[in-house]
């Protein structure tokens, strides 16, 4: 534990964050999940999903939690799937 008081306040800031990122990050995988199996399946509302996987891909990419190119990766990869999946 430091003793110096902006450490204390960096490790409180730090532990929020970080449940913050987990948070982003959790819903991410979860959506993107959705998406894959709606994709796979070809469920009606494949588009919808997708739409929103990438939304959430979007948002996590902006508030810094993904880097610019892996979120573009990750949108790229889903939209070749689903493009495949329709054809």
């Amino acid at each position: 534990m430091p003793n110096i008081k902006s450490q204390k306040d960096r490790v409180v800031q730090s532990a929020k964050e970080q449940a913050h990122n987990k948070a982003i990050k959790s819903n991410l995988k979860t959506v993107v999940k959705k998406a894959n199996a709606a994709i796979v399946s070809g469920a009606a509302d494949k588009d919808a999903a997708v739409k929103v996987a990438v939304s959430a891909i979007d948002k996590a990419q902006s508030k810094g939690v993904l880097h610019k190119n892996t979120a573009a990766r990750k949108i790229s990869r889903m939209a070749k799937r689903a493009n495949k999946a329709q054809a």
